[in-house]
């Protein structure tokens, strides 16, 4: 096997978030900087924000409803009379 082609591993490489928040992974860069982390994602916050998609199931159904009485009934078939 070749030697010194793997990159070096870091098990207690710092990883700091811009909220202030640091912890410590593994790694292969010693120093890691991320912008969010679990301390200040919305969704782990409890600060999610939630979409409007009431509104849009609604649009859905008008729609829905202007298509339906748009189209014409289907006409029966006549039934042949066969003696």
């Amino acid at each position: 096997m070749k030697k010194k082609i793997h990159p070096e591993c870091y098990p207690n490489a710092s990883v700091k978030c811009i909220c202030g928040n640091s912890f410590e992974v593994g790694s292969t860069a010693p120093k890691i900087s991320v912008e969010i982390c679990s301390k200040c994602h919305p969704f782990y916050t409890g600060k999610d924000k939630i979409i409007d998609t009431a509104g849009r199931v609604e649009r859905f159904k008008k729609r829905l409803e202007k298509a339906t009485k748009k189209t014409k009934p289907l006409k029966k078939a006549r039934k042949s009379s066969s003696k």
